[in-house]
């Protein structure tokens, strides 16, 4: 089995999502007393939130190189970024590390294809939403995206910095993110994307009509697959 390493903290709160999964899902395909191999360290959301608002993606990206060398170094076999956010350095930070980095994007791709889906809905934060990182991945794939208007992706961006991150769960801001799901779904999503890590603690598939992509889930699986030696 080979060691998973895990640049967390970007929030804690789904970090957490991450290593349970990741264990139990190991337990499951090889039993007993087995669980997984894998190392977390968690930044200190705050330094990259006040470099986020000096709009210093350097300073970001900086902080999560030196997490990710740091895990290499005490034996980790692969990168997973638990943020879908961070993803916006991947091509990059793949460049600098000597072991593969687990794209997030790149697995949820694989899993909206095998639904044999063309169009889905993508919610994250406002740089997701926003930015081509992501959403080229899908059209990689050829799965167009369509994101909500603007004033939704302010509210989406608010709350997972405001609520969400703080492990604050409101029913109020549950019911205005499903309303704009249901307005992607009215515009033709046939799914819809939970493109940040700790949306999937808000929504869940039992909420929504149309298939959601839990991307913690989906990332997790991707790294068992991984030290498993069981990926395509």
């Amino acid at each position: 089995m080979k060691t998973i390493g895990l640049v967390g903290g970007t929030g804690w709160i789904s970090s957490v999502d991450y290593y349970r999964i990741i264990n139990l899902e190991i337990n499951k395909r090889l039993g007993g007393l087995t669980f997984a191999k894998c190392i977390l360290y968690s930044v200190n959301y705050g330094e990259i939130d006040d470099l986020n608002k000096r709009n210093d993606l350097d300073g970001v990206y900086s902080i999560i190189l030196d997490a990710a060398e740091k895990l290499v170094g005490i034996g980790a076999d692969c990168i997973l970024l638990c943020a879908n956010t961070l993803h916006m350095f991947a091509d990059r930070l793949e460049h600098q590390i000597p072991v593969p980095l687990i794209h997030i994007a790149e697995a949820t791709a694989k899993h909206v294809r095998a639904r044999g889906l063309t169009k889905v809905g993508l919610l994250g934060s406002r740089d997701t939403m926003e930015k081509d990182f992501y959403k080229a991945k899908l059209n990689k794939e050829n799965i167009q995206v369509i994101v909500p208007e603007k004033d939704d992706r302010e509210f989406i961006h608010n709350t997972i910095l405001n609520e969400i991150l703080k492990e604050i769960l409101s029913k109020t801001s549950r019911a205005r993110f499903l309303d704009i799901i249901s307005k992607l779904q009215e515009q033709g999503a046939e799914g819809i994307v939970l493109g940040c890590t700790e949306i999937p603690l808000l929504i869940k598939q039992s909420d929504v009509e149309i298939p959601v992509f839990n991307t913690t889930v989906i990332h997790s699986l991707a790294a068992v697959d991984f030290a498993l030696g069981e990926t395509e």
